[in-house]
């Protein structure tokens, strides 16, 4: 039998061969290998998929109705992001479940130790969108040095009628090249988040208990290269001598800054999370703004996401986006392709 392009869909024929006689009847069954992909993906890891013979059902289904659907679809993998919750009951209540795929780098909404227990594949993509997450961290970074989470906020309000006085307040910014960037947490997006910072002319200072050295090579548009040894140090060196304090470190049980953290910190310093929420205690940040213990704060993730606090939302000294570190084109393209080529391997 030969296939064509269109039902290369259809996965994996099984044969049954019964001998009659002289007659030969083949039975053909055919599984259908189904992906659902429940958060969103681009076009071009559809694309990857579909080529490599996986129906996609490319839907946003209701967490309520999410187990309903994978039973009624069979479906065997399932793509999420941030917003879907994969916990034990959708494991234990979805048997033909055989992968969770989860596009970008933290893994906390997914039950992974119980579904690697129950046999399943769980993957993810913890490189595809580490330069997006870092640009990210620069985009607020630059904006909050030059005051202009504020004055987009004020100038289409008073620009007309008070322009000399917003000039007047926001004409202290400063600039980056010179100053000491501190990132907790050097993996990917810290790393990359560090060549960013080396690149402009800044310092940078980290920690991580788990990466106590670390490389970090440059490589410019013409080929050419520059590689620069950076060593961890404490977590309290970091916060006494960095001008602005990053954090780039998974969801956590415990707050990586708080009260105590925020006071250890150079006066004025700028504090940036672009990670997870709850990994910051935004309480504790709030009174710090408002002490001036700390001159301004960017975020992107939050701890009540998706109903973030009104305090914060409001704050005229904090930098906010809503969750979109990894939310470019062409991380979403790396993302897409890379989950393709790993579900390919492991379920075919």
């Amino acid at each position: 039998m030969k296939w064509s392009e269109k039902d290369n869909i259809k996965l994996f024929l099984t044969q049954v061969t019964v001998i009659k006689g002289t007659n030969l009847t083949i039975k053909i069954r055919y599984f259908h290998m189904i992906i659902l992909v429940n958060d969103g993906i681009s076009k071009s890891g559809i694309e990857a998929l579909e080529a490599a013979g996986f129906e996609v059902l490319n839907t946003n289904v209701a967490q309520q109705q999410l187990i309903n659907y994978i039973n009624k679809h069979k479906v065997i993998g399932l793509l999420v992001r941030s917003a879907t919750q994969v916990t034990k009951d959708l494991i234990d209540s979805c048997p033909t479940l055989k992968l969770i795929g989860r596009g970008g780098v933290g893994m906390d909404n997914i039950d992974v130790v119980y579904a690697k227990k129950k046999g399943l594949h769980v993957i993810n993509t913890p490189g595809a969108s580490s330069e997006s997450v870092a640009e990210l961290v620069f985009a607020h970074l630059y904006g909050a040095v030059r005051f202009l989470y504020d004055s987009n906020r004020n100038m289409p309000l008073d620009g007309d009628s008070k322009f000399k006085d917003l000039k007047k307040a926001y004409s202290k910014g400063t600039e980056l090249k010179g100053k000491t960037l501190g990132i907790i947490g050097f993996g990917k997006i810290g790393q990359a988040t560090a060549k960013i910072a080396l690149g402009i002319g800044m310092k940078v200072a980290y920690y991580d208990p788990e990466i106590t050295s670390c490389d970090i090579e440059l490589q410019f548009f013409d080929t050419q290269t520059i590689s620069f040894h950076l060593e961890s140090t404490t977590k309290q060196k970091v916060l006494e001598t960095a001008d602005f304090i990053t954090v780039h470190v998974p969801a956590q049980k415990e707050y990586v800054l708080s009260s105590e953290e925020f006071n250890q910190m150079k006066d004025h310093a700028g504090v940036l999370n672009v990670a997870r929420g709850g990994v910051l205690d935004e309480v504790a940040l709030v009174d710090a703004l408002e002490n001036n213990k700390i001159a301004f704060a960017a975020l992107d993730v939050f701890e009540n996401e998706p109903n973030p606090e009104i305090r914060v939302l409001m704050h005229p000294s904090i930098s906010l986006s809503p969750h979109i570190g990894a939310a470019t084109l062409e991380a979403q393209d790396r993302i897409g392709v890379e989950l393709a080529t790993q579900i390919s391997t492991l379920l075919k």
